[in-house]
This record gives C-alpha cells, structure tokens and sequence, in this order.
C-alpha cells in the first residue's frame, strides 16, 4: 500500500453477486492474480474461501474483503476494495451489510445455467440500496454457453440493460481485463464526506485468539488511526484503536483509514458481544449524532437445540458457540436443559443451510462431539386473556385448556425451473401445504414459480426434495411474509407410558398420524430389547394416534420340562408373567444416545 496516495476519486468499491457455483470465487482469483495482489507462486483456487468447508462445498459462508492495487490504462493507479458476499439466501444480511460498504456490485451470472432464484433476491437488494449494476456473463467458453439467451434472461426478469454486459471465463482468464476496467468506468468512486465526523460501518467482524475482535470496517467520514478513541452506537462501548490495516488478501497494518476505504481495525476487544454487524463506529472527542441507517438486530427463523454428546465438554461447547457469535452475527444462543439431552443450547438459525453449517464448524474448527434436535420454527400462541406468547420449543407448550389460537410463519418462496418438472413440483407444492399464487414464463424453457408456503414444510427436506425431482435444475429462495391462524398440534411420544420431550414436536392436525407414525416405527429399531414389553405412542390431545411395541427379551421357563403333565407349565408360565408385569412396573427404559440422532432423521 506504500506506493499507493490516497485520493478518493481513485477508490472503488465493489462486490460480487452470483448463485452458488457461477464462479464467484475463480473470478475472484483472476481479479487477485491481474492486480498482483498475491505472488503466482502463492496462488490457490478460492484463495479468499479460507474454511475447509467452504472449500469442500463451493460456497461462500463468510464475506471477505481485500483491497487491489491496479494500475488502469488510463495510468492511474486505483485502490480497488473487493468486498466477497455469500450466494445462499441464508446468508443474507451479512450480504445487505456488504453491500452497503459498496458503490457497485458485479451481477454474475453463468452462461450456461441462466439466472437463478437466489441472485434474484440479491440483485434487489443491491436495487434497492441504489447500486451501480454491471452485468458479467461468465463461463462463454462452456459447449452448453448461450449467451445471447442469458442476455435476454438478464433483461426480462431482472429489468437490467445488457447491451454491455461484459464477457468472460474465470477459469479460462478470458476477458478479466475487461471486468476490471469496467468497473472503473462504472462504479462511481465513494461520494464526498458530509463533514469531518468519524463514521465508519461495521460489515464483519472474527475473533483472533491473539488481537481479541477484528472488527471489519468500511469508513464513511472521518478518518480512523491508531490510538484512536472510538465509540460503538448501538452497543455504546468506548475502546481505544491499537491497529488499523487493509487486507491484502492478509491483514496488513497501515498508518490511517480514509474515507471511502475499507479495512480492519484492533482495540483490545475481549467480548464477542461488544461488537454487532451494522453498528456504526464514531470518536469519542467529536461523535456523530446518529448512526447510519440499516441496522437491524436479525431475528432467527430456524432453531434446534445443539447438545455436548459428552457432558463434560458444555463449557467447551459454549466457549464455541461464543466465538461463532462473533463471526456469524445472525446465530442466537441460549442456555436449555432436556431430561433426555441433558445440558445444551437453543439456537437461532436463519435458515437450514446455516444451521448445517454452524454444527459443522462447531466440530471441525473446535473438535467438538455435538449433537442437534431437529429444526424447528417460531409459533405465535395467542392465550385467552389475550396475552402472546412466541414458542419455538415444544417444553414450552401452554396448557391447551388456555389456548385461544395459534399462529405459524409463512413465506414466499420464489421457485426457477425448467418447464418440464412443473407437474412433479405442483405435487411437492400440495405435499407441503403450498399455494401457487403467480407462474411466470421466462423464455421457452424456464418458469418462474411463486408459491407461499407454512415456513416448517419448507426448513427440513424441501430443498433435497426440489432437487432430486429437477433433477437439481431447480432453484429457490425465500422470504419470510406473515404469521397465519392454522391448526397445529403438539404430537407427544411416549415410551412406557412415560412422554419423552426430546422426540415430541409441534405439527399440523393434517401431519401428526404420518410423523407420529414414522418415529414410532423407528424407535422400535432403535430402542433395545428390555425383560419386558415396551409400549411406544404418539398422542395428540391425550388421544393415540399411533402405536408400536418393543417385545420382551424371553426366557424359555419351560425348556427343562420333559412330557409330563402340561399343568407343571402352565404355573411356570404363570410366574413369569408375574414377574414381566412387577418388572413393566418398576423397569425403566434407558433410551440409548444413538435412538436421538436416528429419530431426528426419521423426523424428516
């Protein structure tokens, strides 16, 4: 950065938008390698894709900025900042808060695949926030490419101008010069401060077990350098600055942040708490009367309970989930007991992708044994005297005598797919309770489905089974839209006449016989044999709407009688009946660990 004399005019900041697997992160690596950000010799694919994870799965989970230098034909040299946004629809406020760190945003869009649901959702967002759009269409290369198509794809459903749309192939490096220089001449540089007030927006944020808080920041006005006393609005905590830097793609330390630029800053931060994606930072000497707008404290759709498999390990499991807290400002952590899990946590999850990803770093990056609940979503009970009561947790059922009704979230769900699986997603529809409100053609393969759907069909198995009926062609997203009255139940399962907490759930009257079923059949595989017969219900309400029996291990009291008279077998047969029925009185049923996970998929 030392070559480099900050001159605002000469800052661009940019991110990218794209569906999962449209060569975000290749394009990324090109853009790296052109400006020589890193050395060849270090280059790797998804260079800026740090996690295991998001490696094995081609996606982006975290957002990752780094600052170019690129020297244009025009024979400046500019401070390009790359601000990588997740794709996936669960990711998507840490995408908003990218994307108000930017002046422009590059839409790309896979020439072979066409646009998909999920850029959709993110191209509004960038819309919305009065983005400069520039459109790159990548993968020409491909037999399948069909560019012109795309074009008109890009024009139709989005609404933008492709008349100079930029071509290219990331992995190929087709056309990457191109990329750059357009988002030069397109994206306008950071507009002029209002005044000397420090405001800068916090985007992101990770914890380094050396420096405390990395707090990631893009800075409006003002400027921010070392020693710096600094203020945090929405939390009001005053720190003092000890490092301020740019990534490069590394972290860097550099001498002040200007405004228009984006970068990092340390302050001895210790809580994770402390600091909160959107929050604004100003000085403490001369602050800023109110924050920049856009902030918004993320309520969770999703939650499921995440238990130690070993009890020993909870501190263990807390101190993770803390540091995930930071990193991933939408995970919502609370402390719960269950009889049968013992101690754990509920959590709060955007969506289901997120909650897969949350329990897999928890045992990758922390070596954690853990085990989750299904997912579960957020019902409103409204009680007779009127009060409310928000319930995600099936503990925490009222009693029913006191219910006056309830109510469960809706969404809508935008659904993109070829035209000939309309029929087999129709069906999928009416399984999960849908209701298609609009289909839209989009050209003469590709419709464009709107559904609103009860928010728990859609949080466990909707996506596989979208998936495997398109023959993975299909993409969605969806929003939250309401709360509706609907019929819910809660469906208990008992076994030994005792109800279990951990395998009971809320569920709509229509779904309870099939789910109380299923998890009946699978606990009989699951539960050991016991000295005696072991009755496993689902109830609703007190009535049984499902049963299976575990049979009794037997002993063959009678193996030792030769011929004789059969009375002699009658009264051993007698007494052990005696016994089963005094032992069914007393015996427990000790459900094994391994009986909870089996349910949990039997439960989707």
């Amino acid at each position: 950065m030392k070559n480099f004399k900050y001159n605002r005019a000469l800052i661009r900041n940019f991110s990218i938008i794209a569906h999962i697997d449209h060569g975000k992160s290749t394009l990324a690596d090109r853009l790296l390698e052109i400006t020589d950000t890193i050395p060849k010799r270090e280059m790797q694919a998804q260079v800026l894709d740090a996690m295991d994870l998001e490696r094995e799965r081609g996606i982006t989970i975290k957002a990752h900025p780094v600052t170019m230098l690129y020297e244009a034909e025009d024979g400046n040299t500019y401070e390009i900042n790359f601000i990588d946004t997740p794709g996936h629809v669960d990711f998507s406020y840490e995408v908003s808060r990218s994307l108000a760190a930017c002046e422009g945003a590059l839409l790309v869009i896979d020439a072979g695949q066409g646009v998909q649901a999920q850029t959709l959702a993110n191209v509004h967002l960038a819309v919305d926030r009065g983005l400069t759009i520039v459109p790159v269409i990548n993968k020409i290369d491909l037999p399948a490419a069909d560019v012109e198509g795309v074009k008109q794809q890009i024009e139709d459903v989005i609404g933008l101008d492709t008349s100079n749309a930029v071509l290219c192939s990331a992995k190929a490096g087709i056309g990457i010069k191109e990329v750059l220089e357009r988002i030069l001449l397109d994206v306008p540089p950071p507009a002029d401060p209002t005044d000397e007030t420090l405001r800068a927006l916090i985007f992101d944020s990770h914890y380094d077990p050396y420096q405390g808080v990395m707090v990631y920041v893009r800075v409006i006005s003002g400027e921010i350098s070392k020693k710096t006393p600094i203020k945090m609005m929405v939390v009001d905590k005053t720190f003092e600055v000890i490092e301020v830097g740019v990534f490069s793609p590394t972290a860097k330390p550099v001498d002040v942040l200007r405004p228009g630029e984006v970068g990092y800053l340390t302050a001895n931060i210790k809580k994770t708490s402390d600091v909160k994606v959107g929050d604004t930072i100003t000085s403490i000497k001369a602050p800023a009367t109110e924050p920049l707008p856009g902030f918004r404290v993320i309520a969770p759709v999703v939650f499921a309970g995440i238990y130690p498999v070993d009890s020993s390990d909870f501190e263990a499991v807390r101190d993770a989930l803390v540091k995930l807290q930071l990193n991933d400002s939408a995970l919502q952590v609370e402390q719960e007991s269950s009889l049968a899990l013992g101690l754990g946590f509920r959590c709060g999850f955007l969506g289901l992708l997120h909650l897969e990803i949350v329990f897999e770093r928890l045992q990758r990056e922390f070596d954690l044994d853990i085990i989750t609940t299904a997912p579960s979503v957020v019902y409103q009970f409204t009680l007779g005297d009127g009060t409310t009561l928000k319930i995600d947790n099936v503990a925490h059922y009222p009693d029913p005598a006191h219910i006056d009704f309830i109510e469960e979230p809706w969404v809508i769900c935008h659904i993109m797919t070829p035209a000939d699986f309309l029929g087999a997603i129709m069906s999928l529809g009416m399984e999960k309770r849908g209701e298609l409100s609009k289909t839209e053609t989009l050209d003469s393969k590709r419709l464009l489905l709107t559904y609103r759907f009860p928010m728990n069909e859609i949080i466990t198995d909707f996506n596989d089974k979208l998936k495997s009926i398109t023959r993975g062609y299909a993409s969605f997203d969806y929003e939250f839209e309401k709360y509706e009255i609907s019929d819910i139940v809660k469906l208990e399962i008992r076994v030994n006449e005792e109800p279990v907490d951990a395998f009971s759930c809320l569920v709509h009257r229509t779904k309870a016989e099939a789910r109380g079923r299923a998890i009946c059949q699978k606990l009989v595989e699951v539960i050991p044999q016991q000295q005696f017969k072991v009755p496993i219900q689902a109830a609703v309400g007190g009535k049984i709407i499902a049963r299976e029996t575990i049979r009794a291990i037997t002993k063959n009291v009678t193996a030792k009688c030769y011929g004789g008279d059969i009375t002699r077998k009658r009264k051993l047969w007698e007494k052990q009946k005696k016994g089963k029925k005094r032992m069914k009185e007393i015996g427990k049923v000790n459900i094994p660990q391994s009986a909870f996970m089996e349910v949990l998929k039997a439960g989707e």
